[in-house]
């Protein structure tokens, strides 16, 4: 029998008293133990969604189902299994990491259990800092108390709303580490990010989010192969003013003031010749000094995915 879904949503619809729709007939099903990634421009409605989830927006439209919860009907435990890290870092600046950390478990009435408390300061590299203020505490490390507040009453499901926002690349990177290492022990992660290539390194499966409605959901293999594109970048030897007309079979671009020749192709569904091509180029008395192959990144599907929309 299949696990029922971490998060399932289902006609899901927001519609401000000013008239904005923030989300559209969203459909959704997060499974247990995966890395979601909600990509989307600013204002495309990702923190909406994520707030309606944890019961911060009430819909105008449609149901969520937290681990089998409604989470209107079902409030108290649908929110019990979420952890939420938001963008803004609101801590008491004067409060021990300790007490802080301990005080969020409280909140869902968690017993007292320094063992937990211990374990997830650990977990995040904050033991060292347990006794000290919040407020002598750098960006990122105040992040990390955000990340370990919300896993104090161990939820099943994180949300982390731009959890890299304002770090550095070395402790992104770390940060990337210890979330990877939380979905090892079974925690849902459901991440949006400005950074594509946190979604690139970290998520097992891609959602992207445009003007309220979401685009496509895809698992990120997948989308990368379906949709990513190669390219071959020949250096010429010697400038070109434009592309030979007996090559407009081919997509060509000129790059660098003519100096560089980009074929631009589906590996998977193309039907392409490199042979071909470099015969044609021979004949048109194109020779080239170098040739450099290159993938497309998530970025650029992003982009792509986004445009269309």
């Amino acid at each position: 029998m299949e696990s029922v879904a971490a998060i399932s949503i289902s006609a899901l619809n927001k519609t401000y008293d000013n008239g904005f729709q923030a989300l559209s007939d969203i459909n959704l099903d997060i499974k247990r133990g995966e890395i979601f990634a909600l990509l989307g421009p600013n204002g495309a409605g990702k923190t909406t969604l994520i707030n309606a989830v944890c019961g911060i927006v009430r819909p105008t439209g449609g149901r969520i189902l937290v681990c089998g919860h409604d989470n209107v009907a079902e409030y108290r435990a649908a929110r019990e299994a979420i952890g939420l890290v938001p963008q803004e870092l609101t801590t008491d600046a004067f409060e021990s990491v300790w007490n802080t950390v301990s005080f969020s478990r409280g909140l869902f009435g968690k017993p007292r259990n320094p063992a937990i408390v211990e374990k997830t300061l650990k977990s995040l590299s904050l033991w060292d800092k347990r006794n000290e203020q919040i407020r002598r505490l750098s960006g990122g490390m105040k992040r990390r108390v955000m990340i370990a507040k919300a896993l104090s009453h161990e939820p099943g499901i994180l949300f982390l709303d731009e959890p890299t926002a304002g770090v550095d690349v070395e402790l992104r990177k770390s940060m990337w580490a210890q979330v990877r290492a939380l979905r090892e022990t079974g925690v849902t992660v459901i991440l949006t990010t400005h950074y594509i290539e946190e979604a690139e390194e970290m998520a097992d499966r891609i959602g992207v989010i445009n003007k309220g409605k979401l685009v496509l959901t895809e698992a990120k293999d997948i989308l990368m192969r379906k949709m990513g594109k190669r390219q071959l970048v020949f250096a010429l030897r010697k400038a070109l003013a434009s592309v030979p007309s007996t090559l407009s079979d081919y997509n060509l671009a000129l790059a660098d003031d003519g100096n560089k020749l980009v074929y631009t192709y589906n590996a998977h569904e193309d039907d392409h010749d490199i042979s071909d091509l470099m015969e044609k180029m021979t004949a048109n008395n194109i020779r080239p000094k170098e040739i450099e192959s290159r993938n497309s990144s998530l970025e650029d599907i992003f982009i792509e995915l986004v445009g269309a929309a």
